[in-house]
């Protein structure tokens, strides 16, 4: 007699695919909730099924057992808050045998919602009740737009129009009351996901200054030219040049040096001198990291920061390259470290937009009081979401407009860094010079896949990875002849299923050289486990 692996495959079994964490749990290890919790009731999360009947034969449940707690509930909280407009439904299976419960209430289950991150978090809580039937097993389904809810709060918005719920809280049978209930809950899921921050972790841009003497012109290129008047923004009283005298590599250090000394050029005097460097290197979201030692002393403003690539600036790196489209501030401009030395121990970040540029209303920053003495690093994580600023990992300023569009945002476009020292008017006529000093720049995007050449989950292998035509999946102790198997875009969409043979405890997938390049899920169940692994097609 030939056995049959049954395919039972939805989305929300792959726990994180595109930055989004699904929402979910079989109770048999397969599920990305790790914060269940209990109030005033028992919860036992890998209890054996009492009723393995009807639809759900599963081998572990979630055991619920109220002994009359008057607000017993079990709950979990999520990584971010849900976003109801578009994915509004909880789904689960229960069952509640007649013999578990004691008293009169009404036999329902209440799915909740609430904010976690408060103290009383229960003002926040929009709830959806429903009726069961006892003595089965039946999948009850909440969905937040179009059910009718019960907010705690009247005056709150409908549950799809927030965005501050994290807390899922699941009642039996009501509360206020000290009845006994004993019910057993099964594979819960939610239809959207959890959007996660990116990670960068993936090094791909760097400057250690490991080589002594001029910078390396292959990274950086030094910005001297004069804007239109004759002297640069800001009422900035220095040239800046492209001499080792004002910037060079000294014991693994980038020194850009502010000197008071007569220098003509350009047609224009000044009496004193620096460095302006613009990166060869663009990008769009990551992680930069600078890690520099600050000069001190009134009317001097060093600074770390980024333009967009497609500003209009003459004498700019990439308006010599022809890329410049789009004038300040519509080119977007993110400052990660400014320092006034009238200010010293004050750092500050700041983002300047067609919304809000110059005196910029969008601005933070943090005292560091050795900014001068010692070595600090100073970091900006940009997300297509928002931009986080910090020193030494302690954050001090977010920014995240509510609406992202082309005053608010420009960000969505590749920008540059530039290290400078500038020298304001009000500069100490004792100054005779001083240094940014800068012991490396670090620019840290998304991982790429990993080439892996063979994954192993459990007892089954597969591999190679990435896969051009033939994937070989290895399995152990397998009794089964066949397999019923698909494959899955990361969009959802179902590219290939078949029915594939198992010979010598082996799965052949041939012919995968009529994909597309790109990832791939691939996903099947054996013995009431769904297995699911994804590959990519080379």
């Amino acid at each position: 007699m030939n056995h049959y692996f049954t395919l039972i495959i939805f989305l929300f079994l792959l726990p994180q695919i595109n930055n989004a964490q699904t929402i979910q749990d079989d109770f048999e290890g397969n599920g990305t909730i790790n914060t269940w919790a209990e109030d005033d009731c028992g919860l036992d999360i890998s209890f054996t099924n009492p009723y393995k009947q009807g639809m759900n034969t599963s081998a572990t449940v979630l055991r619920y057992s109220d002994n009359g707690g008057q607000y017993a509930n079990v709950r979990f909280d999520v990584s971010g808050n849900l976003d109801l407009e578009d994915n509004h439904t909880f789904r689960l299976m229960i069952y509640v045998p007649a013999n578990g419960l004691t008293g009169n209430q009404n036999n329902q289950v209440s799915l909740k919602l609430q904010d976690g991150t408060l103290a009383e978090p229960w003002v926040t809580q929009s709830e959806i009740i429903k009726p069961i039937i006892l003595n089965q097993w039946q999948i009850v389904t909440f969905n937040f737009k179009d059910d009718a809810f019960r907010n705690f709060n009247d005056n709150s918005l409908p549950p799809s129009e927030r965005k501050d719920f994290n807390r899922v809280l699941i009642q039996i049978n009501g509360e206020n009351n000290n009845d006994r209930v004993v019910a057993f809950v099964d594979n819960i899921n939610y239809d959207g996901a959890i959007k996660q921050d990116p990670i960068y972790d993936n090094l791909v841009w760097f400057d250690e200054f490991s080589n002594n003497g001029a910078i390396d012109n292959s990274k950086w290129f030094h910005q001297t030219k004069l804007p239109a008047g004759g002297s640069w923004f800001n009422g900035e009283v220095q040239h800046y040049t492209n001499r080792t005298n004002n910037a060079i590599v000294e014991n693994g250090i980038l020194k850009i040096i502010a000197r008071k000394e007569t220098f003509n050029n350009q047609g224009q005097t000044k009496n004193y001198t620096s460095a302006r460097l613009n990166s060869k290197f663009a990008f769009t979201y990551g992680k930069v990291e600078v890690r520099a030692k600050l000069p001190s002393g009134v009317g001097t403003w060093p600074a770390i920061w980024m333009l967009g690539k497609n500003i209009t600036e003459d004498g700019a790196y990439w308006q010599q390259q022809g890329f410049g489209t789009t004038p300040w501030p519509a080119c977007g401009e993110v400052d990660i470290m400014e320092h006034w030395g009238h200010n010293q121990n004050f750092v500050q970040s700041a983002l300047h937009t067609p919304s809000s540029f110059g005196n910029t209303s969008n601005v933070g920053g943090q005292n560091i009081p050795t900014a001068s003495t010692e070595f600090h690093v100073y970091s900006l994580i940009w997300t297509p979401e928002k931009m986080i600023f910090s020193v030494d990992g302690k954050v001090h300023y977010t920014y995240n407009p509510a609406i992202k569009d082309a005053a608010t945002w420009p960000f969505n476009k590749e920008q540059y860094l530039l290290l400078n020292f500038a020298i304001q008017p009000s500069i100490s006529p004792n100054f005779t010079q001083g240094a940014m000093e800068v012991d490396y720049v670090r620019v840290y995007q998304e991982s790429p896949v990993s080439s892996i050449v063979a994954i192993h989950d459990d007892n089954h292998t597969y591999y190679p990875n990435p896969v051009d035509d033939e994937l070989n999946i290895m399995l152990e102790d397998n009794v089964d002849s066949q397999v019923a198997l698909k494959i899955f875009s990361t969009d959802g969409q179902i590219v290939r299923s078949n029915t594939y043979p198992i010979q010598d405890n082996k799965i052949i997938l041939r012919d995968l050289s009529q994909l597309s390049k790109g990832m791939y899920i691939i996903s099947y169940e054996l013995n009431n486990k769904i297995h699911s692994f994804k590959i990519i097609k080379s």
